[in-house]
């Protein structure tokens, strides 16, 4: 089932960078950022109500609250420097250099997670990495 998260999620990125390329024509990207981020909020909340999930607001840790803060920041900065991106750059180039994070995911998983980094995450990486070169290449 996560696989099927997972390309819907990829599928709508991919609606997310065609629509924000098109909106952002004549707008302040930081401006862009804080309205689409509007949207995003009302409908993060609308499913946490939609699933009652608010429940469980109080059972969160001390933790998870610092680690959820500080990837919305991550977030909040990519997106910046994303719509940013987007709107002085080609959509077809800035989407190929942004799927580098892919590559550093893995990387920070090994460092920080422990999570396994075999001989086809490595060949994985070198191809998304050569595969954003030859892209981007002039």
């Amino acid at each position: 089932m996560w696989a099927i998260f997972a390309i819907l999620s990829a599928v709508f990125a991919a609606l997310t960078s065609i629509l924000a390329k098109v909106g952002i024509d004549g707008v302040n990207s930081n401006l862009a950022t804080a309205l689409r981020t509007i949207v995003v909020l009302i409908m993060a909340w609308g499913m946490v109500f939609i699933t009652n999930a608010q429940t469980g607001l109080g059972d969160i840790s001390r933790k998870s609250w610092i680690f959820l803060i500080l990837s919305g920041l991550a977030t909040g900065a990519s997106w910046l420097f994303y719509y940013r991106a987007l709107q002085i750059g080609d959509a077809s180039k800035v989407v190929v250099i942004d799927k580098l994070s892919v590559v550093l995911t893995l990387v920070l998983a090994y460092l920080f997670l422990h999570e396994d980094f075999t001989t086809k995450s490595l060949v994985g990486a070198v191809l998304i990495t050569v595969g954003t070169l030859v892209m981007v290449w002039k």
